[in-house]
Parts: C-alpha cells; sequence; structure tokens
C-alpha cells in the first residue's frame, strides 16, 4: 500500500490552507459540503488523523469518527426530507477513491431520483451554502 500525502487536498483542507464550507467539527473529525455533490446536501465527513483510507485506519479514530457520521446522516435526511441516505466509503483507486485521505460521503436519497456522478461539476457556492444552512438547522434540531 502507498504512504500517507500530508499534501493531499483533505490534509491541507484541515490543516486550513483550503477553505471549505464546515458544518461540524470536533476534535476527532470534520464535516463539509461536497462541492462536487451527487445529490443537494452531499456532505463528507473527514477524520483528523491521517490516513489513506479504512484499510490502514487506526481502529480508533474509526470509532470515533463513525458517530459523526451517523449525526450528519440524521442531520441531511431531516434536512432535506430524504426517503434514505447513502454513506460511501472508497479505497483504492481500483475502488473509486480519489482524494486519499480517509473520508465518508454523506448523501441524501429520494425514491427515484438517481444520484449524480462526483465528476460533473462543481456546485455553485451560493447553492452549496443554502444547503448547508438547511444542515446546520437540522444538526441544532437534533439530540
Amino acid at each position: 500500500m502507498a504512504e500517507y500525502d500530508n499534501d493531499n487536498i483533505f490534509a491541507k483542507l484541515l490543516r486550513g490552507e483550503i477553505p471549505a464550507i464546515r458544518l461540524y467539527e470536533d476534535e476527532h473529525a470534520v464535516a463539509i459540503m461536497d462541492v462536487m455533490p451527487q445529490a443537494p446536501g452531499h456532505v463528507l465527513v473527514i477524520p483528523r488523523a491521517p490516513s489513506r483510507n479504512l484499510l490502514d485506519a487506526d481502529p480508533d479514530v474509526l470509532a470515533k469518527t463513525i458517530p459523526v457520521v451517523q449525526k450528519l446522516a440524521r442531520a441531511v435526511k431531516a434536512a432535506f426530507d430524504a426517503d434514505g441516505v447513502f454513506v460511501g466509503q472508497f479505497n483504492e483507486a481500483a475502488a473509486g477513491q480519489t482524494v486519499y485521505h480517509l473520508h465518508f460521503h454523506v448523501v441524501p436519497r429520494h425514491e427515484g431520483i438517481e444520484m449524480k456522478r462526483h465528476s460533473d461539476g462543481m456546485e455553485d457556492m451560493e447553492v452549496l451554502k443554502a444547503n448547508a444552512e438547511k444542515i446546520l438547522t437540522a444538526l441544532k434540531a437534533s439530540p
């Protein structure tokens, strides 16, 4: 397995070198809006600890990250009145991973509406901010 690259885009984001619309953060993880969403409300949950993916992640990091994934999944489901929530995580290029820092995709899903491809382009920043407000409102309302 390849080594972790400290200059990957999420490592830079976690260091504050790249801007992001942040929804949630604690000492273990950060949740942001995905700039190339597959559906409105697509969120990424990124552990602060460096690892390429699930295969080399510390089990303690996983144990602290999954509750954040769950919290965001509940919030995006409520915020977008979704029928369900897709949670995805890719490991290495053959599986579709394009950023080599462990992260989880949280995407609200509606019956009969297909997800867009992740590479279909960047979303307008104002749309992302409006979607973030919906999620932040749902987060405040949740326990």
